[in-house]
């Protein structure tokens, strides 16, 4: 089997020395080229064919997201992975065609190396066999005259929608341009959204923060204790912590809460989707998009069986085909729709048609 063709784009020489000694252990992996420029890069990606550039964002003379912007275009084949200090631009080189990324050493608290190799060198495997999808620009668009109130709100703008309506989405790698896809069709009146992205810590709030200037609802980074109301989106804290939604006389809330990973992960949507089973039932609706693994698979199946409506995305327009593919297999799946269809497929549901 061939091995993968990587190039590696970093200012730093040390860290592209690292990187290349660590991740050129993996027998399935070959280092075809270096460099610390990504204008040198450019001009030799045709002649050294790789199949996935692993690069900084930001560098001398063009940022990560610029070169990405500039090569895509030339080389749709070729694949992505940012490895990112702390920078919302890394949004940006998702936008611009990058199927993933991972916080650089030092941009997250509690950094272990073994884990950061383990993680760069399976998403250098999972960008590989990816499908890349390139999206319309999204440009910003304008908040609502009257964000709602942090107080729970009787019954959301949206005609047969409800108090206990509750959306729920799940996503992990090509999530961030995919969940865009999705919310910015929702308009202010829409009734609350949870969601679960797999991120590093802190890289979380900086994407809740992008998708508040794309999408007319209100979105934030979740806190324990957050009241689930009409018109806000809540995504939750990359780290250590599960998310759970659970309920009181006035609604919904979040239970943000320190604990182990589930099906891999933490935040882990399965244990998001479980908890919004158990609470919103046939009340709620529950979407799974574009992810690696199976998170999401049996929370999803939870939730139709306690009678919401479910989505999976297909696998046409899923950068990885993976966690919505499990769902399906389960059974969890009511409908199975492209990217696109989605969004509309969601409010549908609320207004009865």
């Amino acid at each position: 089997m061939a091995k993968i063709r990587l190039v590696i784009i970093d200012d730093s020489l040390f860290f592209r020395t690292f990187l290349t000694r660590q991740v050129g252990k993996d027998p399935s992996i070959e280092i075809v080229g270096s460099f610390g420029d990504p204008v040198e890069a450019s001009n030799n990606i045709a002649a050294l064919r790789p199949d996935v550039i692993a690069l900084d964002m930001e560098m001398p003379r063009m940022r990560g997201d610029q070169f990405l912007k500039t090569i895509m275009p030339k080389h749709p084949s070729v694949k992505a992975i940012v490895i990112s200090a702390l920078s919302g631009n890394v949004f940006d080189a998702m936008h611009n065609g990058a199927i993933d990324f991972v916080g650089k050493p030092g941009s997250t608290p509690g950094f272990d190396e073994a884990q950061f190799i383990v993680e760069i060198i399976q998403k250098i495997k999972v960008a590989s066999t990816a499908h890349t999808h390139r999206y319309a620009d999204q440009k910003p668009m304008a908040a609502p005259a009257a964000r709602p109130s942090a107080a729970p709100v009787a019954r959301p703008a949206i005609s047969g929608a409800s108090s206990k309506s509750l959306i729920a989405i799940g996503a992990s790698t090509g999530g961030t341009e995919a969940i865009i896809e999705v919310v910015k069709k929702f308009p202010a009146g829409t009734p609350p959204v949870i969601i679960v992205q797999h991120m590093p810590p802190v890289f979380t709030k900086m994407y809740a923060e992008r998708v508040d200037r794309i999408c007319a609802m209100k979105v934030s980074e979740a806190k324990n204790g957050d009241r689930l109301t009409t018109g806000t989106i809540l995504i939750a804290p990359g780290g250590d912590e599960q998310l759970y939604v659970r309920q009181d006389a006035s609604g919904y809330y979040t239970y943000v809460s320190p604990g182990a990973k589930v099906s891999g992960h933490c935040p882990s949507v399965d244990v998001m989707f479980d908890s919004v089973s158990k609470v919103a039932g046939r009340n709620a609706v529950g979407v799974l998009l574009t992810g690696m693994g199976a998170d999401g698979a049996k929370g999803l199946t939870a939730m139709k069986k306690t009678g919401a409506h479910t989505i999976g995305q297909d696998e046409a327009s899923c950068v990885v085909y993976g966690m919505p593919m499990e769902a399906y297999k389960l059974g969890g799946v009511t409908e199975q729709l492209s990217l696109t269809q989605i969004g509309d497929a969601v409010l549908r549901k609320f207004s009865g048609r």
